[in-house]
């Protein structure tokens, strides 16, 4: 990996810095494809309405939109990921945002994560994960630094040796997978949790809700138990980076029973409309 700090390459941060000390910050995650950042604009406004939420100090956003694109002109990768994180800054002890006004901008390239054009092929393996979501209205929709609860889903994922999980709130109620958004489908009826107590409103996600809108599909956001998933003809998970995956199997991990899906009409519809 290569990593930059406020423009400068670097792969070290001030011990004080605020990312550390409290998770204190906002992260997007590009994919790149050849030397160029995917969706750049759009990933530069969702750190620009998350770092407003968290009234964080603001970088310079058109310096950062022109690093990452000379960082991209670099690569010589077909395909690479560039991460990009915004912190409130370095100093102070306690929980005050008081005097804070340079913000810590850390950049990286890494490699392309190569399992997801396989799964493409074969159809992502999910379990229900039995670690729950806060509700925090505050927070819902914001891709923020504190992300412990996604490190514990990723622990049992791993455990499980599957791809990836469909996660509950407190309440019970679907928000989303431990690194992706979902939607299932009923004949023409698409639908997708509603984000308004937890979950990140990815920008895959977003694109694919304007891409249902007008088409044959009918699409809702809705609050929903798990138990309707096994009434779908079909699921699909996505992300910047995938950017749709079509779900093979769901076990429920407490009675080990197992949805599995073979439609792929939903994920054929949008794969190719996804990766414009």
């Amino acid at each position: 990996m290569s990593y930059w700090v406020n423009g400068q390459i670097c792969n070290q941060i001030d011990v004080a810095d605020r990312a550390v000390s409290f998770g204190d910050g906002c992260f997007t995650t590009i994919h790149g494809v050849n030397q160029h950042a995917q969706m750049l604009k759009n990933h530069i406004g969702r750190l620009i309405s998350d770092s407003r939420r968290l009234k964080l100090p603001q970088p310079d956003w058109q310096a950062l939109t022109s690093h990452i694109e000379a960082i991209c002109r670099e690569q010589t990768d077909d395909e690479f990921v560039v991460k990009v994180i915004i912190s409130r800054g370095a100093g102070g002890r306690g929980y005050s945002s008081k005097g804070f006004n340079q913000p810590t901008v850390i950049t990286a390239i890494s490699a392309f994560p190569q399992h997801y054009p396989p799964l493409q092929q074969t159809g992502a393996q999910l379990i229900l994960s039995s670690i729950p979501l806060s509700r925090n209205t505050l927070l819902a929709g914001m891709k923020h630094l504190n992300r412990l609860e996604q490190v514990l889903i990723r622990q049992e994922i791993d455990e499980a040796q599957v791809d990836e999980a469909i996660v509950l709130d407190t309440n019970g109620i679907m928000v989303e997978c431990c690194s992706a958004n979902f939607f299932w489908r009923v004949k023409n009826r698409v639908y997708t949790p509603a984000l308004s107590y937890s979950g990140v409103n990815g920008l895959m996600r977003q694109k694919i809700m304007a891409l249902l809108s007008g088409s044959q599909y009918t699409l809702e956001e809705v609050e929903r138990f798990p138990a309707i998933l096994a009434q779908c003809n079909e699921v699909v998970i996505c992300n910047s980076l995938m950017p749709i995956l079509p779900v093979a199997t769901i076990t429920l991990k407490e009675s080990q029973s197992v949805l599995e899906y073979q439609s792929r009409e939903l994920f054929e519809y949008l794969l190719l409309r996804c990766q414009m």
